[in-house]
């Protein structure tokens, strides 16, 4: 049963606790990055035998692969695809941005271009759940961007193929190739490149412990997005919601993985009883009831605040990835949210609306590192090049300053360069 807490009454360490698995897995997967490394394909082949259960003859999925999955789709799967598809690229067309330069006095020009990342690598988990929702998220971004070329692995099944809605969704979202990877192993084969998959230059996209270690081991020979861990969702709603409606919202996010957290934070102690008994009602109903009941007897956690301005700063305080203002003028208090991935407003924007179809990102911050990081975006498959340009005549008339800063950090061959192209001419 999920565990109440009034606040003010318990130590403020058990409030704002989160979840942080004890074991570590780097030893594994600096191994399995080693003999990508060193075997490549090979590599991957044992390992997709070793934790998959499949022998691949080849890695790479067909177009012919592509084209049947599209072909056999359910139609109305294609249709919401789609829509969403729109949904996403009209939100991140917005982000787009463009260089600038600025031109002063003496013909001085300093300025900013932005370039497209050329290859990035999507990861699509596989495992316990699919996920054709994290394609359109992270391949739409990108080719707004103008990458050249986008990658992306997600483990296969034991048959050897990849969930054809994955397929659909990479082949409407313009994916380049897709390959049958999975794991720490996947991430390797991105940052090192093997005989089929393509080195890439940023890595983006969630994972288990498995995939988030390794894309920290190799961040540094190529970008990464962000270190995801567990899901987590955090709601902010008062007594004038409907319990149901708020327990469904955290059990959206329970039944992801045993790890995930979910949170509610209410000025009512009897509607926070209402919802904790309308858990225990919904979550023998799902079909993955025993990860949402592990999720919420661990991770989750009511608290009851005196009032929604201090609900509003214990959610600060813990920084979710998502963020439900469940109040009648949820616009009111927007502006006092400092730390959050994505909010969500109203009491008719539950947080699936994000997941699949509104047009926000929905690879979020987790963690409480909505303290100091943002969504994927276009942004992220960007890099921005800064320039300058200085006639003779500008250059000669600062050249003693940038000189005289130079010597100050004891630097005589910056201070040099600075003034011998006006005392040699």
């Amino acid at each position: 049963m999920i565990k109440i807490y009034k606040f003010g009454e318990v130590p403020a360490e058990e409030i704002f606790a989160r979840f942080n698995p004890t074991a570590s897995v780097s030893d594994v997967v600096s191994e399995i990055i080693q003999k990508v490394i060193d075997e490549k394909d090979d590599a991957l082949k044992f390992y997709a035998k070793k934790f998959d259960g499949v022998e691949l003859n080849s890695l790479e999925v067909t177009q012919a692969e592509i084209d049947e999955a599209y072909e056999r789709a359910d139609k109305k799967f294609i249709e919401i695809v789609e829509e969403s598809a729109k949904n996403i690229r009209e939100f991140h067309e917005k982000q787009k941005r463009d260089g600038f330069a600025l031109k002063k006095e003496k013909g001085v020009i300093v300025g900013q271009k932005i370039t497209p990342i050329e290859k990035v690598g999507l990861y699509v988990p596989g495992g316990t759940a699919s996920y054709p929702s994290t394609v359109l998220m992270d391949a739409i971004p990108a080719k707004i961007a103008g990458c050249k070329e986008i990658v992306m692995v997600t483990p296969p099944s034991k048959s050897g193929s990849v969930n054809p809605n994955i397929l659909v969704s990479a082949k409407i979202a313009g994916v380049d190739r897709i390959f049958k990877v999975g794991g720490a192993q996947a991430i390797a084969g991105l940052a090192y490149g093997t005989e089929s998959i393509p080195k890439v230059d940023k890595i983006v996209g969630p994972g288990n412990a498995f995939v988030a270690e390794a894309k920290k081991q190799v961040f540094g020979k190529v970008s990464i997005d962000m270190i995801a861990g567990p899901s987590e969702i955090l709601v902010v709603a008062d007594n004038t919601n409907n319990p149901a409606h708020i327990a469904s919202d955290l059990l959206s996010q329970a039944e992801h993985d045993k790890m995930a957290s979910a949170v509610l934070v209410t000025d009512d102690m009897a509607f926070a009883n209402a919802v904790s008994n309308e858990l225990e009602r919904q979550i023998p109903t799902l079909l993955r009831k025993e990860i949402a009941r592990k999720s919420i007897d661990d991770n989750g956690k009511i608290i009851v605040a005196d009032n929604l301005l201090q609900a509003i700063e214990i959610a600060n305080e813990i920084a979710p990835e998502h963020l439900e203002l469940c109040v009648d003028e949820p616009f009111a208090y927007l502006d006092k949210v400092a730390h959050a991935g994505s909010v969500f407003l109203g009491k008719y924007c539950p947080e699936a609306l994000g997941d699949y179809f509104a047009g926000p990102n929905h690879t979020l911050p987790t963690s409480g590192t909505a303290r100091f990081s943002s969504p994927l975006s276009v942004d992220d498959f960007v890099k921005k090049t800064q320039y300058l340009y200085y006639t003779e005549e500008a250059l000669s008339e600062v050249a003693d300053k940038v000189a005289y800063f130079a010597e100050k950090e004891g630097l005589q061959a910056h201070s040099r360069s600075a003034t011998i192209r006006k005392e040699q001419k």
